[in-house]
């Protein structure tokens, strides 16, 4: 059994990203509760599924997943799938549609949320950023320096949101897919995502030296742990604390970001198919575009 206390508590929990995400629930729930006019009553749900979704940036960035997921490649896959594939939706449901309103009322910021939650856009910008990500000399390059891993990991969460925003958002004046059209867009996804996933399962041999090389490894660690910590573990390399080859551990890492993936956006089409056979099935009586995907209906 691996002991990842030796690492110490501040790389097993980062305190400070907990303190950063407390503050912005609080900052949140101060904006939320601010609000007393009689037609923005919020719901109970939203504030529940908008603590889920820092809950689940916790887990992936804060939690000892994120420790792990720089010794094991299927931890960090795991934390990928988490935070750009369930993360985003319960951020974006969270978040009352007034609320969104006051966001976007600056023209800029309007503007360029209108450009880049365009659906092939979206659809595009982050699933080519997230293949980009993986390959290995980027990878590397972003695992074992901390400007280039703050900068690529905070990218593809915004890409992330603007992704899923055409999917789940409940604005009605937002809403540029059908529910057939959110279908097809799914599939696209998953098409797109299904290359990288692929390369990652079917390769012969292990892409990444963050997860092989002891040197890279180290400074990949590094972005977690004091360097004095691993000097006084002396820790050859990940292989030690890996119960895989470096070969397997990336087969079921691309494995568990598949099947994630399947299970999120299956969902989502299998919601979406049966609310447009519900409507068909009525006759068009139900707006097309009133409900939200995941049964919330927002103020």
């Amino acid at each position: 059994m691996i002991n990842f206390g030796m690492f110490g508590f501040k790389a097993l929990w980062s305190p400070y990203f907990l303190v950063f995400l407390v503050l912005v629930t609080l900052g949140y729930f101060y904006i939320i509760n601010k609000q007393k006019k009689p037609t923005h009553t919020t719901l109970t749900k939203e504030k529940v599924y908008f603590v889920i979704g820092i809950l689940l940036i916790y887990i992936s960035q804060g939690s000892p997943i994120d420790l792990i997921g720089h010794i094991i490649f299927s931890a960090h896959m795991t934390e990928m799938a988490i935070l750009y594939l369930v993360a985003p939706i319960f951020i974006i449901i969270g978040i009352p549609n007034w609320l969104w309103r006051n966001i976007l009322k600056n023209n800029v910021v309007n503007s360029i949320f209108k450009f880049v939650t365009k659906p092939l856009i979206a659809l595009i910008v982050f699933n080519v950023v997230f293949s980009i990500y993986h390959y290995p000399l980027v990878f590397d390059a972003v695992k074992t320096n901390n400007v280039y891993h703050f900068l690529f990991t905070n990218m593809l969460f915004f890409m992330a949101l603007f992704m899923w925003f055409p999917v789940i958002n409940s604005l009605p004046e937002r809403q540029t897919l059908s529910d057939i059209q959110k279908i097809g867009y799914m599939f696209g996804n998953g098409i797109l995502l299904t290359p990288a996933c692929a390369l990652i399962i079917f390769a012969g041999h292990p892409f990444y030296a963050t997860y092989n090389d002891p040197v890279l490894w180290s400074k990949s660690m590094e972005l977690c742990v004091s360097p004095d910590i691993l000097k006084s573990l002396n820790i050859s390399g990940p292989d030690v604390l890996n119960i895989m080859s470096a070969r397997e551990d990336q087969q079921v890492g691309g494995i568990i970001m598949k099947i994630i993936q399947e299970i999120v956006y299956g969902s989502v089409i299998g919601y979406n198919f049966f609310k447009w056979a519900k409507r068909e099935q009525n006759g068009n009586k139900i707006d097309p575009i009133s409900s939200n995907p995941l049964l919330l209906k927002k103020s």
